[in-house]
């Protein structure tokens, strides 16, 4: 929009970062939706479309406040199609209340269809955050070469409904990812309280792509390469490429190292549960090593990713 302080264009992270003028605040806003998800199980795809976007306002620096909606669904006179409306719409519902982000307003689109049938069920959230002031933003982009590179949430061998299952394996149907209404609230709190005590310098959520996409994501944008390995505990591709929920990739300095631990060994809730986290590797150079073995050059990569679209067309 014209006029409006964009703070993203520097360096960019989860959610977009818009300035208020002549203020110390900052806004927060992201839209999301697996609509892959969402078809395979109605409700939890629902909860994941806020707990994402929530998790992409967190991410940032931000605080989730509120949301809106565009819900695209087939002909609800349809049973299925009206299951799916149901169900995705509770699991909203209770992912808006665990975040507390009520529901500001939004639309519904029925009757998105052709003969060979309706679209996948797509509830996209549309959902704003507040920062404070704007010492509190957090980036995606890897910063300094030797920071330390930690997952911070428990990772799952898991790759339901992932991109890597259905464009690379060639399944289009699978149940939904993991994910826990809990497991994700205690995740965003985790970081929160990180991104307060300053101990990370970068953060950008797993989703889309999984675990490998978002490392890339990240050396892509602090135009750097990384050394890491994988948790010989999961399959490779579960761990790698797997879209299970709740997880947030952070890189600290060397010099955080023990209180970044520290603070996370300390967050048990009642139930004695704490956040997992995994030390993965450094930033390191401008090449991808993954368990030993080179995966190629950051910039190789940066160059298919920017004109993936143009080739294909």
């Amino acid at each position: 929009m014209v006029g409006t302080a964009n703070a993203s264009t520097n360096a960019p992270s989860d959610a977009s970062i818009v300035v208020v003028k002549g203020s110390q605040k900052a806004l927060a806003v992201t839209t999301d939706c697996n609509s892959r998800y969402v078809y395979a199980d109605p409700h939890k795809g629902g909860q994941i479309a806020v707990a994402e976007a929530a998790r992409n306002i967190v991410c940032s620096g931000g605080e989730p406040v509120a949301i809106t909606n565009c819900l695209n669904f087939g002909n609800p006179y349809d049973p299925e199609v009206y299951y799916q409306f149901v169900h995705a719409i509770q699991g909203m519902g209770e992912a808006c209340r665990k975040f507390n982000t009520p529901v500001t307003g939004g639309n519904v689109s029925f009757y998105n269809q052709s003969p060979d049938g309706p679209v996948y069920p797509t509830p996209t959230i549309g959902m704003l955050g507040v920062l404070d002031i704007m010492d509190q933003r957090i980036t995606l982009d890897f910063k300094n070469n030797g920071d330390l590179i930690y997952l911070v949430g428990r990772s799952y061998n898991d790759i339901s409904s992932s991109e890597y299952l259905h464009k690379l394996v060639g399944v289009e149907l699978s149940p939904a990812p993991h994910f826990n209404l809990e497991e994700e609230h205690r995740l965003q709190a985790a970081i929160t309280k990180l991104n307060a005590a300053g101990l990370i310098q970068s953060a950008h959520d797993v989703s889309e792509g999984g675990l490998f996409v978002t490392l890339l994501e990240s050396a892509m944008a602090g135009k750097s390469g990384f050394d890491v390995h994988t948790n010989k505990a999961f399959r490779k591709d579960a761990y790698l490429f797997g879209e299970s929920q709740s997880r947030v990739v952070v890189t600290v300095s060397p010099a955080d190292k023990e209180k970044f631990e520290s603070l996370l060994h300390g967050l048990v809730d009642a139930s004695a549960t704490s956040v997992r986290f995994e030390l993965l590797g450094t930033v390191k150079g401008d090449g991808m090593i993954v368990d030993g073995e080179n995966w190629g050059a950051t910039a190789d990569w940066k160059v298919k990713y920017d004109t993936a679209i143009e080739n294909h067309l």
